[in-house]
C-alpha cells in the first residue's frame, strides 16, 4: 500500500503527504481524547511557549540533569506513541499547497468514490494516520475526520488523493 497522498488540482504547489513521518510531528493530536475535550483548542505557539517555560523553570530549579520524574515522563511519552491513535490537522498542508484564487472546493478521492467539501470545510479536517500505535494499512493510509467529531465513528477511509477544484 502506498502511504503517499497528493494534494493536486488548482494549487500553486502540488504537494505530497507522507503519513509515515507524522508520528514525529508536534502538531499531531491524540484521537482518543481529541473529540472528548470540551476545552477551547489552544494556539500551537502558545502551547509551545508554555512547554518551553516549564522546561526552563525545571532546569533553573533542578539543574540540567534529568531527575527520575523526567525519565518516567519520557518513558510515558514513548509508550503513548507506541500505543496511541493519532491525527494531524489538514489546514497547514492545504495552506502550503496554496489553492488558486478561483478554487472553491476540494474533492477527497477514495478507493470507492469521492467526497466534496468547500475550502472552508477542508480547513476543519483532521487526517488520522495511526490507530492503536499502528499505521492504517487495511483501509488507509489515512482516515479523514471532521474536527467537530460528527464522523468520529465513520471517518472517510481509503483516501487516495485530495483534488482542489
Amino acid at each position: 500500500m502506498e502511504s503517499i497522498i497528493p494534494i493536486k488540482g488548482k494549487v500553486k504547489f502540488p504537494i505530497t503527504l507522507d503519513s509515515g513521518v507524522w508520528i514525529f510531528d508536534d502538531r499531531k493530536v491524540d484521537l482518543t481524547t481529541y473529540f472528548d475535550d470540551t476545552d477551547e483548542k489552544v494556539d500551537a505557539l502558545e502551547e509551545y511557549t508554555k512547554a518551553v517555560s516549564r522546561h526552563w523553570s525545571r532546569e533553573i530549579q533542578e539543574g540540567a540533569t534529568y531527575p527520575p520524574t523526567l525519565k518516567t515522563e519520557k518513558k510515558f511519552e514513548k509508550e503513548k506513541i507506541l500505543n496511541g491513535s493519532f491525527a494531524i490537522p489538514f489546514a497547514p498542508f492545504l495552506k502550503n499547497a496554496e489553492p488558486m484564487k478561483d478554487a472553491t472546493s476540494i474533492i477527497i478521492e477514495t478507493k470507492t468514490g469521492t467526497h466534496s467539501l468547500d475550502l472552508d470545510q477542508a480547513n476543519q479536517l483532521l487526517i488520522g494516520f495511526s490507530k492503536d500505535g499502528k499505521p492504517l494499512r487495511d483501509d488507509g493510509p489515512i482516515h479523514v475526520y471532521y474536527m467537530d467529531g460528527s464522523n468520529r465513528s465513520q471517518p472517510i477511509t481509503d483516501v487516495r488523493a485530495f483534488c482542489v477544484k
